[in-house]
Protein backbone atom coordinates (compact mmCIF):
# COMPACT_ATOMS: atom_id res chain seq x y z
CA UNK A 1 0.00 0.00 0.00
CA UNK A 2 2.81 2.54 1.02
CA UNK A 3 4.78 1.57 -2.65
CA UNK A 4 1.35 2.24 -4.41
CA UNK A 5 0.99 5.67 -2.00
CA UNK A 6 4.31 6.00 -3.00
CA UNK A 7 3.85 5.84 -7.23
CA UNK A 8 1.11 8.20 -7.26
CA UNK A 9 2.63 10.80 -5.46
CA UNK A 10 5.84 10.72 -7.79
CA UNK A 11 3.38 10.50 -10.76
CA UNK A 12 1.59 13.27 -10.45
CA UNK A 13 4.69 15.04 -9.22
CA UNK A 14 6.10 14.38 -12.67
CA UNK A 15 2.75 15.48 -14.28
CA UNK A 16 2.86 18.85 -12.13
CA UNK A 17 6.64 19.55 -13.04
CA UNK A 18 5.87 18.77 -16.71
CA UNK A 19 3.35 20.99 -17.13
CA UNK A 20 5.14 24.12 -15.17
CA UNK A 21 8.05 23.28 -17.90
CA UNK A 22 5.55 23.91 -20.59
CA UNK A 23 4.09 26.90 -18.71
CA UNK A 24 7.57 28.23 -18.62
CA UNK A 25 8.82 27.49 -21.93
CA UNK A 26 5.44 29.03 -23.56
CA UNK A 27 5.72 32.46 -21.56
CA UNK A 28 9.67 32.30 -22.42
CA UNK A 29 8.77 32.12 -26.54
CA UNK A 30 6.06 35.00 -26.05
CA UNK A 31 8.30 37.14 -24.24
CA UNK A 32 11.20 36.27 -27.04
CA UNK A 33 9.05 36.86 -29.69
CA UNK A 34 7.74 40.20 -27.98
CA UNK A 35 10.96 41.25 -28.37
CA UNK A 36 12.18 40.15 -31.72
CA UNK A 37 9.89 42.35 -33.88
CA UNK A 38 10.18 41.96 -37.80
CA UNK A 39 11.37 45.05 -39.90
CA UNK A 40 8.94 46.58 -41.90
CA UNK A 41 11.85 46.66 -44.84
CA UNK A 42 12.58 42.78 -44.20
CA UNK A 43 10.64 41.19 -47.18
CA UNK A 44 10.94 38.33 -49.13
CA UNK A 45 9.90 38.98 -53.11
CA UNK A 46 10.17 36.32 -55.50
CA UNK A 47 12.38 37.09 -58.57
CA UNK A 48 9.96 35.36 -60.68
CA UNK A 49 6.46 35.13 -61.55
CA UNK A 50 5.35 32.47 -64.15
CA UNK A 51 1.46 31.49 -65.00
CA UNK A 52 -0.86 30.36 -67.59
CA UNK A 53 -3.87 30.64 -69.06
CA UNK A 54 -6.07 28.05 -71.26
CA UNK A 55 -9.13 28.14 -73.00
CA UNK A 56 -10.74 25.29 -75.07
CA UNK A 57 -13.97 25.89 -76.30
CA UNK A 58 -16.06 23.25 -78.23
CA UNK A 59 -19.47 23.44 -80.39
CA UNK A 60 -21.31 21.11 -82.19
CA UNK A 61 -24.57 20.90 -83.87
CA UNK A 62 -26.78 18.59 -85.83
CA UNK A 63 -30.05 18.83 -87.93
CA UNK A 64 -32.50 16.35 -89.04
CA UNK A 65 -35.52 17.55 -91.43
CA UNK A 66 -35.40 20.92 -90.01
CA UNK A 67 -37.50 23.25 -92.53
CA UNK A 68 -35.48 26.36 -91.72
CA UNK A 69 -32.26 24.85 -93.17
CA UNK A 70 -28.69 25.01 -92.35
CA UNK A 71 -25.85 22.38 -92.49
CA UNK A 72 -26.59 19.02 -91.42
CA UNK A 73 -23.69 18.77 -88.72
CA UNK A 74 -21.00 21.31 -88.12
CA UNK A 75 -18.24 20.92 -85.33
CA UNK A 76 -15.88 23.35 -84.21
CA UNK A 77 -12.90 23.70 -81.39
CA UNK A 78 -10.79 26.88 -80.46
CA UNK A 79 -7.93 26.82 -78.14
CA UNK A 80 -5.88 29.62 -76.41
CA UNK A 81 -2.92 29.39 -74.57
CA UNK A 82 -1.23 32.47 -73.12
CA UNK A 83 1.66 31.64 -70.88
CA UNK A 84 4.43 33.99 -69.34
CA UNK A 85 7.52 33.95 -67.06
CA UNK A 86 8.71 37.40 -65.51
CA UNK A 87 11.94 37.96 -63.83
CA UNK A 88 12.78 40.98 -61.63
CA UNK A 89 15.58 41.06 -59.64
CA UNK A 90 16.96 44.89 -58.39
CA UNK A 91 17.09 46.70 -61.94
CA UNK A 92 17.42 43.86 -64.01
CA UNK A 93 13.55 42.33 -65.64
CA UNK A 94 13.39 39.89 -68.17
CA UNK A 95 9.78 38.94 -69.63
CA UNK A 96 8.76 35.88 -71.60
CA UNK A 97 5.44 35.20 -73.04
CA UNK A 98 4.10 32.51 -75.56
CA UNK A 99 0.55 33.65 -77.08
CA UNK A 100 -0.59 30.57 -78.62
CA UNK A 101 -3.93 29.94 -80.50
CA UNK A 102 -5.55 27.12 -82.67
CA UNK A 103 -8.83 26.72 -83.96
CA UNK A 104 -10.82 24.35 -86.42
CA UNK A 105 -14.34 24.09 -88.09
CA UNK A 106 -16.31 21.14 -89.96
CA UNK A 107 -19.46 21.65 -91.84
CA UNK A 108 -21.05 19.21 -93.95
CA UNK A 109 -21.20 22.22 -97.05
CA UNK A 110 -17.57 23.27 -96.69
CA UNK A 111 -15.73 20.61 -95.05
CA UNK A 112 -13.00 21.06 -92.78
CA UNK A 113 -11.19 24.43 -92.32
CA UNK A 114 -8.95 26.46 -89.66
CA UNK A 115 -10.78 29.52 -87.76
CA UNK A 116 -7.54 30.49 -86.00
CA UNK A 117 -3.79 29.84 -86.05
CA UNK A 118 -1.24 31.74 -84.07
CA UNK A 119 2.10 31.12 -82.65
CA UNK A 120 3.72 34.32 -81.27
CA UNK A 121 6.74 33.91 -78.68
CA UNK A 122 8.59 37.56 -77.19
CA UNK A 123 11.38 37.15 -74.85
CA UNK A 124 12.70 41.18 -73.50
CA UNK A 125 15.26 41.66 -71.30
CA UNK A 126 16.13 45.32 -69.62
CA UNK A 127 18.16 47.46 -67.26
CA UNK A 128 16.26 50.21 -65.16
CA UNK A 129 18.54 53.64 -65.98
CA UNK A 130 16.09 55.68 -64.74
CA UNK A 131 12.19 55.70 -62.76
CA UNK A 132 10.11 53.56 -64.74
CA UNK A 133 12.47 53.24 -67.54
CA UNK A 134 14.32 50.60 -68.97
CA UNK A 135 17.43 50.36 -71.88
CA UNK A 136 15.75 47.04 -73.57
CA UNK A 137 15.96 44.43 -75.84
CA UNK A 138 13.45 42.72 -77.43
CA UNK A 139 13.30 39.53 -79.63
CA UNK A 140 9.96 38.21 -80.86
CA UNK A 141 8.71 35.46 -83.10
CA UNK A 142 5.55 35.25 -85.00
CA UNK A 143 4.44 32.33 -87.07
CA UNK A 144 1.91 29.27 -87.28
CA UNK A 145 1.20 25.51 -86.50
CA UNK A 146 -0.82 24.83 -90.27
CA UNK A 147 -1.21 25.10 -93.59
CA UNK A 148 -3.63 27.99 -94.38
CA UNK A 149 -5.92 28.28 -97.52
CA UNK A 150 -7.88 31.32 -99.49
CA UNK A 151 -11.21 30.51 -101.17
CA UNK A 152 -12.20 32.10 -103.95
CA UNK A 153 -15.22 29.82 -104.31
CA UNK A 154 -16.49 26.97 -102.43
CA UNK A 155 -15.49 24.34 -103.76
CA UNK A 156 -11.65 25.63 -104.54
CA UNK A 157 -8.48 26.59 -102.27
CA UNK A 158 -5.53 28.01 -102.66
CA UNK A 159 -2.34 27.63 -100.36
CA UNK A 160 -1.85 31.43 -98.45
CA UNK A 161 0.27 30.17 -95.71
CA UNK A 162 2.04 27.31 -93.91
CA UNK A 163 4.36 26.98 -90.77
CA UNK A 164 7.27 29.15 -91.27
CA UNK A 165 5.60 30.24 -94.30
CA UNK A 166 5.42 33.27 -93.11
CA UNK A 167 7.73 33.98 -90.34
CA UNK A 168 8.62 37.36 -89.23
CA UNK A 169 11.47 37.80 -86.63
CA UNK A 170 12.54 40.86 -84.92
CA UNK A 171 15.72 41.92 -83.42
CA UNK A 172 15.08 45.41 -81.25
CA UNK A 173 17.22 47.04 -79.01
CA UNK A 174 15.25 50.18 -77.91
CA UNK A 175 14.09 51.66 -74.55
CA UNK A 176 10.97 50.14 -72.33
CA UNK A 177 8.51 52.21 -70.31
CA UNK A 178 6.72 49.96 -67.52
CA UNK A 179 4.72 52.44 -65.05
CA UNK A 180 3.27 49.52 -63.05
CA UNK A 181 2.70 45.69 -63.94
CA UNK A 182 0.17 46.03 -66.56
CA UNK A 183 1.38 48.21 -69.00
CA UNK A 184 4.46 48.58 -70.90
CA UNK A 185 5.51 50.84 -74.22
CA UNK A 186 8.53 49.50 -75.91
CA UNK A 187 10.12 51.97 -78.48
CA UNK A 188 13.33 51.23 -80.98
CA UNK A 189 14.69 53.99 -83.64
CA UNK A 190 16.70 51.03 -85.77
CA UNK A 191 14.97 47.77 -84.96
CA UNK A 192 15.43 44.35 -87.87
CA UNK A 193 12.81 42.32 -89.18
CA UNK A 194 13.43 39.27 -91.05
CA UNK A 195 10.70 37.67 -93.23
CA UNK A 196 11.26 34.12 -93.92
CA UNK A 197 9.47 32.11 -96.40
CA UNK A 198 10.36 28.68 -96.57
CA UNK A 199 7.50 26.90 -98.54
CA UNK A 200 8.54 27.18 -102.30
CA UNK A 201 5.02 27.32 -103.97
CA UNK A 202 5.04 30.33 -101.81
CA UNK A 203 8.31 31.82 -102.42
CA UNK A 204 8.09 31.29 -106.26
CA UNK A 205 5.35 33.67 -106.28
CA UNK A 206 7.11 36.07 -104.44
CA UNK A 207 4.74 36.05 -101.20
CA UNK A 208 4.96 38.15 -98.02
CA UNK A 209 7.43 40.50 -99.75
CA UNK A 210 10.27 38.30 -100.87
CA UNK A 211 11.71 38.36 -104.05
CA UNK A 212 10.87 35.75 -106.64
CA UNK A 213 12.20 32.77 -105.37
CA UNK A 214 13.90 33.91 -102.67
CA UNK A 215 13.26 32.00 -98.98
CA UNK A 216 14.44 35.40 -97.16
CA UNK A 217 14.06 39.21 -96.56
CA UNK A 218 15.59 41.84 -93.96
CA UNK A 219 13.98 45.13 -93.43
CA UNK A 220 15.23 47.59 -90.93
CA UNK A 221 12.93 50.23 -89.77
CA UNK A 222 11.68 52.23 -86.09
CA UNK A 223 9.63 49.86 -84.24
CA UNK A 224 6.97 49.98 -81.47
CA UNK A 225 4.82 47.64 -78.88
CA UNK A 226 2.34 48.34 -76.13
CA UNK A 227 1.03 45.84 -74.08
CA UNK A 228 -2.11 46.08 -71.18
CA UNK A 229 -3.21 43.26 -69.42
CA UNK A 230 -5.61 44.11 -66.70
CA UNK A 231 -8.45 42.39 -64.17
CA UNK A 232 -10.81 44.97 -63.87
CA UNK A 233 -13.11 42.63 -61.77
CA UNK A 234 -12.98 39.47 -60.44
CA UNK A 235 -14.67 38.23 -63.58
CA UNK A 236 -13.18 40.41 -66.28
CA UNK A 237 -9.78 40.50 -67.36
CA UNK A 238 -8.86 42.16 -71.10
CA UNK A 239 -5.19 41.75 -72.80
CA UNK A 240 -4.04 44.16 -75.79
CA UNK A 241 -1.36 44.47 -77.92
CA UNK A 242 -0.29 46.84 -80.74
CA UNK A 243 2.53 46.42 -82.65
CA UNK A 244 3.91 49.36 -85.36
CA UNK A 245 6.96 48.66 -87.68
CA UNK A 246 8.34 51.12 -90.73
CA UNK A 247 10.65 49.73 -93.03
CA UNK A 248 13.28 52.90 -93.80
CA UNK A 249 14.14 51.12 -96.75
CA UNK A 250 10.86 50.27 -98.28
CA UNK A 251 7.72 52.63 -98.40
CA UNK A 252 8.42 53.61 -94.40
CA UNK A 253 4.63 55.70 -94.70
CA UNK A 254 2.73 52.45 -94.88
CA UNK A 255 3.06 51.25 -91.57
CA UNK A 256 2.43 47.75 -90.38
CA UNK A 257 0.11 46.96 -87.70
CA UNK A 258 -0.45 43.86 -85.56
CA UNK A 259 -2.98 44.99 -82.92
CA UNK A 260 -4.41 41.62 -80.90
CA UNK A 261 -7.54 42.34 -78.05
CA UNK A 262 -8.55 39.30 -75.68
CA UNK A 263 -11.48 40.07 -73.30
CA UNK A 264 -12.01 36.75 -70.77
CA UNK A 265 -15.72 36.63 -68.92
CA UNK A 266 -15.13 34.35 -66.21
CA UNK A 267 -18.41 32.31 -65.32
CA UNK A 268 -17.05 30.30 -62.63
CA UNK A 269 -13.97 28.54 -61.37
CA UNK A 270 -13.89 26.72 -64.87
CA UNK A 271 -15.87 27.87 -67.26
CA UNK A 272 -15.26 31.75 -69.39
CA UNK A 273 -16.62 33.10 -72.03
CA UNK A 274 -13.66 34.47 -74.48
CA UNK A 275 -13.75 37.37 -77.21
CA UNK A 276 -10.67 37.70 -79.24
CA UNK A 277 -10.61 40.41 -82.18
CA UNK A 278 -7.15 40.66 -84.34
CA UNK A 279 -6.41 43.38 -86.70
CA UNK A 280 -3.16 42.80 -89.17
CA UNK A 281 -2.20 45.63 -92.35
CA UNK A 282 1.29 44.57 -93.76
CA UNK A 283 2.01 46.38 -97.15
CA UNK A 284 3.64 43.32 -98.61
CA UNK A 285 0.97 40.96 -97.91
CA UNK A 286 -0.35 41.59 -101.37
CA UNK A 287 -2.51 38.17 -101.56
CA UNK A 288 -6.12 39.82 -101.37
CA UNK A 289 -7.92 40.75 -105.00
CA UNK A 290 -10.00 43.68 -104.78
CA UNK A 291 -13.66 42.31 -106.23
CA UNK A 292 -14.35 45.85 -108.02
CA UNK A 293 -11.41 45.75 -109.82
CA UNK A 294 -9.37 42.21 -110.20
CA UNK A 295 -6.19 43.60 -109.16
CA UNK A 296 -4.15 42.18 -105.91
CA UNK A 297 -2.94 43.85 -102.94
CA UNK A 298 -2.85 44.13 -99.62
CA UNK A 299 -6.22 44.53 -97.36
CA UNK A 300 -6.58 45.22 -93.59
CA UNK A 301 -7.16 41.65 -92.35
CA UNK A 302 -9.72 41.40 -89.17
CA UNK A 303 -10.60 38.32 -87.53
CA UNK A 304 -12.96 37.96 -84.39
CA UNK A 305 -13.82 34.81 -82.40
CA UNK A 306 -16.51 34.33 -79.61
CA UNK A 307 -15.96 31.31 -77.67
CA UNK A 308 -17.78 29.77 -74.14
CA UNK A 309 -15.94 26.68 -72.55
CA UNK A 310 -13.50 25.36 -70.31
CA UNK A 311 -10.64 27.59 -68.79
CA UNK A 312 -8.30 27.42 -66.31
CA UNK A 313 -5.47 29.71 -64.72
CA UNK A 314 -1.75 28.48 -63.53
Amino acid sequence: MKKFTLSIACLLLGVMSLQAQNDWTKKSREEVAGKIKKDDSDTSSRVWRKGMNLNVNINQGSLTNWAAGGDKFSFSIGSNVYAWAFYKNGRRSWDNVADLAFGYINTTSLGGRKSDDRIDLTSKYGYEIGKKWYVSGLVNLRTQFANGYLYPNDTTKTLSSKFFSPAYILVSPGFDYKPDNSFSLFLSPVTSRFVLVMDKFLASQGAYGVDTGKHFRYEIGAYLSANYVKTFAKNMSYKGRLDLFSDYRHNPQNVDIFFTNALELKVNKWISALLTLDMIYDDDVKVFENKETGVMGPRLQVKQVIGVGFAAKF
